[in-house]
């Protein structure tokens, strides 16, 4: 059933999943005090790929096993898979708004790719909005100072990942049954950390196998929620209300966990976003604005897809 103003429900659907998906990283951080590291990514990915392929089998039947790029597909679970894994360590070592701040680099990393190794051009505009990004970069990573911290490294390495993951998820757009790249997406990582979580198994409190559910439950959600907005608005006009993580991240790290908000995360943070939007502006404003054809095939900038 369509709603009566389709744009509002995708902006509005947007908006809560990267307050949830803020959500889930918080949850994976507080678990990464109680559990390895390891077994936190292994709930996340089993749970969610579990979820899926009950809804995928009751909507699509077995369409959804069935791949014609199998290689691509492998090669973009494992990056995903290397983005959650550096982002969750960083996670257990500083702020939470710090690197999710790191991770919102993505867009500015995509922007660079495109151009190395797509060979697409761009103006000085989307130039300009580079440089202002490595700008608030480094602002938030403060080298030199004090307070800086080694593991936002871990979490830029993550965005360069992110980044290469979403380039991959846009060469499969139209090529690839949508069912098959949700399936996908987290599938070979559910089986990897499903063997290396083995070593380094801590069997959790009820409790804590509650939050491990959670936190897969909690993604899966934002990945529909996100999926379904997709379906009410293009891509390109939702991209830019996913930022609502980066700001509900900051409330939570202040709140929740009492982190402190450096005057430079906050000026850096702004700086990002800002060549952020500016990049999608650029790229999108003389566009239609009409409805994706394969939603299902898009992707967030976020490490928990």
């Amino acid at each position: 059933m369509t709603p009566a103003n389709p744009l509002l429900a995708g902006i509005l659907l947007t908006i809560v999943a990267g307050a949830l998906f803020a959500g889930m990283d918080s949850i994976g951080k507080h678990l990464s005090t109680l559990l390895p590291v390891m077994q936190v990514i292994w709930g996340r990915y089993v749970v969610q790929t579990v979820v899926m392929s009950v809804w995928l089998g009751a909507t699509t039947g077995t369409r959804f096993l069935r791949t014609t790029h199998p290689r691509l597909q492998l090669t973009r679970g494992l990056l995903l898979l290397a983005c959650t894994f550096l982002m969750y360590q960083a996670l257990s070592r500083v702020p939470l708004a710090d690197a999710t701040a790191v991770l919102f680099f993505t867009p500015i990393v995509v922007t660079i790719l495109s151009v190395a190794v797509l060979r697409e051009r761009i103006g000085l505009h989307r130039i300009g909005a580079v440089v202002a990004g490595f700008g608030g970069m480094l602002l938030i990573l403060r080298p030199g100072m004090g307070n800086f911290h080694p593991a936002l490294f871990l979490a830029l390495i993550a965005s360069v990942l992110n980044a290469a993951y979403l380039l991959l998820t846009r060469r499969l757009a139209g090529q690839e049954d949508s069912a098959s790249t949700q399936f996908n997406t987290t599938a070979a990582g559910a089986i990897v950390m499903s063997v290396l979580v083995v070593p380094v198994w801590q069997t959790p409190d009820l409790g804590t196998a509650f939050l491990m559910l959670a936190i897969g439950l909690i993604g899966t959600l934002s990945h529909f929620l996100l999926v379904r907005a997709f379906r009410y608005a293009p891509a390109s006009l939702l991209s830019p209300f996913l930022y609502t993580q980066v700001l509900t991240a900051a409330g939570i790290s202040l709140m929740v966990f009492g982190d402190p908000l450096h005057s430079t995360t906050i000026a850096g943070t702004a700086v990002l976003v800002a060549s952020g939007l500016y990049i999608w502006w650029r790229e999108n404003r003389a566009r239609p604005l009409a409805p994706e054809a394969d939603p299902g095939t898009r992707a967030e900038i976020h490490p928990g897809d």
